[in-house]
């Protein structure tokens, strides 16, 4: 399955008998309270709000937000709020974890902490799944907001990162493109000689589950014709789901393009968890705060409905 519209995943989890609870550690911040209630209001989340219980009251009263179905935690700092939402996904009472009003860096810390065992990966890594104008799918691009400028190791394991959580969401086989400025290896640029590794790994079976090319340019990674016009053989070619920048530099500015040039709608997540973290800037939308609980909550309801169906 190939998901084409954001949208679609609200049909994945009305498609589920799984109730998921979502946890948001610093919860009082508008935007992402109106995103919350709304997945509430849809029947697909239930919400549980840890942080300054008054101000969160404050900001529900003010929209005119009912809180009769939330469950509030009060925790005016926000180490203590990561703890309790942490401690919540870890002891099973939460499914979903999503940053409030905290810093990222004190929420990643609480979700690396040993003591909570909440990191399944080498390396967290940041997915964004685009609608474009056009383009007929959803595309997601990795990494743009959390490696900085990671080795062929570390790009191994965030494709790997990537195409697990989209196998949740139904991808069975996930097109994947490793980003370069040119689309052949040229030994001055080590963005094409690691995507012409990535893209030989995946042939040996050194990543799993997806089909890697590159390199590529984003044209002809993004665009049929382009691919066609510039004679470029390949299934990902034109056609990926996943495009993997070279170095956060790239991915961020890509991924900036793509939200206010392109206008495209998004949705993000951090991966390498057990659990998928809804981690949005406080530039983008509620609609796409919205969209990331979406996307988060879709990965685990299938990933519940598949470990049911095993038992």
């Amino acid at each position: 399955m190939r998901l084409k519209k954001l949208s679609d995943l609200k049909e994945i989890l009305a498609g589920t008998s799984q109730k998921l609870r979502l946890v948001v550690a610093g919860a009082a911040d508008e935007p992402v309270i109106g995103a919350v209630l709304k997945a509430t209001k849809l029947g697909l989340i239930t919400p549980i709000l840890v942080g300054d219980v008054d101000k969160v009251r404050e900001i529900s009263a003010r929209n005119k937000w009912s809180l009769d179905k939330v469950e509030l935690h009060n925790e005016q700092r926000d180490v203590e709020a990561v703890e309790v939402a942490v401690r919540l996904v870890s002891e099973g009472k939460a499914d979903v974890l999503m940053k409030g009003m905290v810093a990222t860096k004190i929420l990643l810390k609480g979700v690396l902490d040993k003591k909570w065992g909440l990191r399944e990966s080498k390396v967290l890594s940041h997915l964004a799944m685009f609608e474009v104008a056009g383009a007929g799918r959803l595309v997601g691009l990795t990494d743009a907001a959390m490696n900085i400028q990671p080795d062929l190791h570390q790009k191994a394991d965030i494709i790997q990162n990537s195409v697990n959580f989209l196998r949740q969401i139904g991808y069975e086989k996930p097109l994947v493109a490793a980003l370069a400025p040119v689309e052949v290896v040229n030994p001055a640029m080590q963005s094409t000689i690691d995507a012409a590794c990535l893209s030989m790994m995946s042939q040996r079976g050194q990543l799993r589950n997806c089909v890697v090319d590159g390199p590529l340019a984003f044209d002809n990674a993004f665009d049929r014709e382009s691919a066609h016009h510039k004679g470029i053989e390949s299934a990902v070619a034109g056609n990926a789901d996943l495009l993997v920048a070279p170095d956060i530099d790239a991915g961020n500015v890509l991924y900036k393009s793509l939200s206010f040039a392109a206008r495209a709608e998004s949705a993000s997540v951090v991966l390498g968890a057990k659990i998928p973290v809804v981690l949005t800037s406080r530039a983008d939308t509620e609609i796409s705060k919205l969209y990331s609980i979406l996307l988060a909550a879709a990965a685990v309801a299938m990933r519940k409905e598949a470990d049911d169906a095993t038992t």
